[in-house]
């Protein structure tokens, strides 16, 4: 089988090396791809959202499967874009359809769902720049911390967490009136603040049936101690040791069913991966968010605990015949943590030779911002690497990912050494 994965990141390069451990797969192309991608499969030179380039790449090269990974070319509609053209109806896609899409194109759209599901979200209301002093007066009626999301996609750097009641007054203006983070707060949602863990659920689904996948919990803030600003995460470990039966039973049944469900009463056609941002209030679990894809960096601990035939897995989903599949989960943690360039999440130089690679021992190396010039891995992003291992618990397993990341090396790199302070 020959297969195309759309995006560029840790989460394509993390599904290339899984897919090419298929005895099925015989071409694996990456579009755009990096330099990791560029070892295991072949890099096409095509943005994710370059639909005609990729209909053009699909036909020459007889791909018979589309994975999408990133969420721009979902909300963007490319899985209808194959069914809509007669050439390419036939070749499955692994990702939502354009209007299911929408959970993550819109946090309105999102709530709303979960609302008409009876599924446990934070209270909350929309405004627009024509609203914004009922947007104030909203604020007044909550106590701090104040949280402010854009409507649309901001690269999950559109959430603004606020103490100071003048201070959320005064984003929800630059937000709305200033265009903060653009077109994506032309809309902004005010929600409850939720006091308590995060973690992330992620469910495959064929539209009919589905497999609620390894949990992961990412750190999103660039400081240690979680401090700092918010970027597109740190690093993750996997399973999170505070998501036990009794709560993931709650989970399952308050959660991914109605969200399943809700799919097909809503006719949200839906063929792929549905990431659950959750929060543990006490000992309730309430969503804060969800995905239309896999999480990244979570992707480099998930998809390294699944031991099917992930080709096996993907052509059950296309067929819609999931409920057949019998997932194995590796018992044992899987970490990973985030080297990311200096200046990140602001601004960063892009170019930097990086070294080490052949050093690492007992760990996977992710290339998310990398790029090969003339034989070199040079560094094209804000995240550059992700360094995952196992371990009979998160502890171990994060020994080994920090004794492999001192072994690489690039100008101005950093990562967080905390990962799993706050778990026991």
């Amino acid at each position: 089988m020959n297969i195309l994965i759309l995006g560029a990141g840790g989460r394509e390069h993390t599904l290339a090396w899984k897919l090419k451990q298929s005895p099925k797969l015989k071409n694996l192309y990456v579009a755009p791809g990096n330099a990791g991608t560029a070892t295991i499969a072949k890099n096409v030179p095509i943005g994710v959202n370059d639909f005609e380039a990729i209909k053009k790449c699909v036909l020459s090269e007889k791909v018979d499967m589309v994975i999408v990974g990133p969420e721009d070319p979902l909300v963007n509609g490319v899985h209808d874009f194959f069914l809509n053209d007669p050439a390419l109806k036939n070749i499955p896609v692994i990702g939502p359809q354009k209007a299911a899409a929408t959970l993550e194109g819109s946090k309105q759209f999102a709530k709303e769902f979960m609302m008409r599901h009876n599924i446990p979200t934070a209270a909350y209301e929309s405004f627009t720049a024509e609203t914004l002093e009922k947007g104030y007066g909203f604020l007044e009626t909550l106590k701090p911390p104040y949280v402010l999301k854009a409507d649309g996609l901001a690269a999950g750097k559109g959430v603004l967490i606020l103490n100071d009641l003048q201070e959320a007054k005064s984003e929800l203006k630059t937000m709305l009136i200033d265009s903060k983070f653009g077109a994506a707060s032309t809309t902004v949602v005010i929600e409850e603040f939720l006091d308590g863990i995060e973690l992330s659920c992620f469910v495959l689904t064929d539209g009919k049936g589905f497999k609620v996948l390894p949990t992961a919990k990412d750190y999103k803030r660039i400081g240690e101690g979680d401090t700092g600003l918010n970027t597109g995460g740190m690093g993750a470990i996997s399973p999170v040791p505070f998501a036990d039966k009794t709560f993931m039973a709650k989970v399952l049944e308050r959660i991914v069913k109605p969200t399943v469900e809700g799919f097909k009463l809503d006719n949200l056609p839906y063929k792929g991966f549905v990431f659950i941002g959750l929060i543990k209030v006490g000992e309730e679990p309430k969503v804060i968010e969800y995905n239309v894809r896999l999480g990244d960096p979570e992707t480099e601990v998930v998809i390294p605990r699944i031991k099917n035939d992930l080709v096996t897995v993907f052509e059950a989903v296309a067929n819609q015949t999931l409920d057949s599949i019998d997932l194995e989960i590796d018992e044992r943690a899987a970490t990973t943590v985030m080297s990311v360039s200096g200046g990140y999440p602001e601004t960063y130089k892009k170019g930097m030779e990086i070294t080490g690679f052949d050093k690492i021992e007992d760990a996977v190396v992710f290339h998310a911002g990398t790029e090969l010039k003339d034989g070199k891995v040079l560094t094209n992003g804000g995240r550059v690497l992700a360094v995952t291992a196992y371990g009979s618990d998160f502890k171990e397993a994060l020994k080994k990912s920090y004794k492999n990341i001192e072994k690489l090396h690039f100008d101005k790199m950093y990562y967080r050494k905390d990962l799993g302070f706050d778990l026991k």
